[in-house]
């Protein structure tokens, strides 16, 4: 039987989707295309992220063996290739916390503002960054401790802001962020390599944007931690309201000569998806790339929209795949103790419950990086009868996305996507299948 036949196995068909999502963006296969020659003098490779590990991989394999290659680079717990864990290779990679950061992460970064100092214009520093940086590269400023930022991250992460929203906050709490680590390798030239896992794959959001200007101000990022409440000390909210916590900004001549180039999108590996559709003879519909709001409202639309395509053929004719990408939130009422999940599966069981157990609609969320939330899973799929299975169980749908415990229910439901590490990271990857 045909993995690639909907008709004949819809979630194999959700799941091998997944997983050409996943593999246009392995960093083996994007990264050596956009590698310069060596430089006159060093080559030293820094960077952050859950692709990390990946990245060091492909550069190391990719560089001329004769040429000097060195560096430093945090990755996610977990998230060490196993060939590079058998054998290292020319770079270091170590491990640390992700998504609330640990004192791993700041012994990272520490070290890191170490080693770019005293690099000269003959030297070339590859910054290999992508998304789950901002957590594993905590470097607190100046009146901040790492557990004040480990509790401001809860809260953030917690809050409902968007990616853009913390990472603002994140740049103007940091001493190696926005910007600040190009700043320190100056004057060496700097080629930043970026896996984008944000809404519209700005530069100076994926992972708070260590080597590149930050067009955010102390004020905005004032603004943030007011509007969703967050307790910052009282050293630090004087530190934004002077400016004294301002990050380098556009034309900063620190930034002269630097160079950034994205090699991984999230639009990218929808449209792999996407293609993939139609080799199966199936249309493919891509909604967005850069989709924000909350799981539940996100669900909303998507679940019109499919309810549309059953019951009256518009605005697409079925069968077809319609497909997301973005990052969604997950707002939790201070003071509640949320259940196990993340966006992923909090969209997936609203999608249910919007669709009541509409026939020939299937779905299946899961985050690229192979963690949806802080769980073991990168996300999970819904059926027709996932509610009804979800009730013999003996749970209540509703009550269990009100206490936003969607892992629970999939987990009862044999309906998890569990996948592990998948080195990379490209943001949430949505697919829903109407028949």
């Amino acid at each position: 039987m045909n993995l690639l036949d909907p008709t004949a196995q819809p979630v194999a068909f959700l799941r091998a989707l997944f997983d050409v999502a996943v593999a246009r963006a392995q960093p083996t296969k994007v990264l050596p295309a956009h590698l310069p020659p060596p430089p006159k003098g060093r080559t030293l490779v820094i960077g952050a992220g859950k692709a990390s590990g990946a990245m060091v991989q492909a550069l190391d394999t990719a560089w001329p063996q004769q040429a000097p290659l060195s560096g430093l680079v945090v990755t996610r717990y977990g998230y060490v290739p196993p060939a590079l864990r058998q054998h290292p290779g020319r770079i270091e990679l170590v491990e640390a916390a992700h998504p609330v950061p640990d004192a791993a992460g700041e012994a990272a970064a520490r070290r890191m503002l170490a080693l770019v100092q005293g690099l000269s214009a003959d030297d070339l520093v590859i910054c290999l960054i992508s998304g789950g940086g901002s957590s594993l590269l905590p470097l607190p400023a100046e009146g901040l401790t790492l557990a004040d930022k480990q509790r401001i991250n809860r809260e953030l992460l917690m809050s409902g802001a968007t990616i853009g929203e913390m990472n603002c906050v994140r740049k103007h709490l940091s001493a190696i962020k926005g910007g600040r680590l190009a700043a320190a390798c100056a004057p060496a030239q700097v080629l930043t390599l970026l896996i984008s896992d944000v809404p519209g794959d700005d530069p100076d959001i994926i992972a708070s944007g260590p080597t590149v200007p930050d067009r955010t101000t102390c004020a905005d990022a004032l603004a943030i931690v007011d509007r969703y409440g967050i307790g910052i000390p009282e050293v630090i909210r004087a530190g934004l309201q002077s400016g004294a916590l301002e990050t380098p900004k556009p034309g900063d001549p620190v930034f002269d000569g630097n160079r950034v180039e994205m090699i991984a999108t999230p639009r990218q590996m929808l449209e792999a998806a996407a293609e993939s559709c139609r080799q199966a003879g199936l249309a493919a519909h891509i909604l967005a790339d850069d989709m924000e709001g909350e799981s539940r409202d996100i669900a909303q639309t998507h679940a019109a929209l499919a309810r549309s395509v059953v019951r009256h053929g518009t605005p697409f004719a079925k069968p077809c795949v319609i497909l997301s990408g973005g990052e969604t939130t997950v707002s939790v009422a201070k003071g509640s103790t949320p259940g196990k999940g993340g966006r992923g599966t909090e969209f997936l069981l609203a999608l249910a419950l919007a669709m009541d157990g509409e026939p020939g609609v299937y779905a299946l969320a899961g985050d690229t990086d192979g963690i949806d939330g802080s769980e073991d899973n990168a996300g999970a799929w819904v059926t027709p009868d996932t509610l009804a299975r979800a009730r013999a169980a003996g749970l209540t749908p509703r009550a269990v996305l009100d206490g936003h415990d969607a892992y629970t229910l999939f987990a009862a439901t044999g309906d998890l996507l569990v996948t592990g590490p998948t080195y990379t990271n490209v943001n949430d990857f949505r697919a829903v299948l109407v028949l």
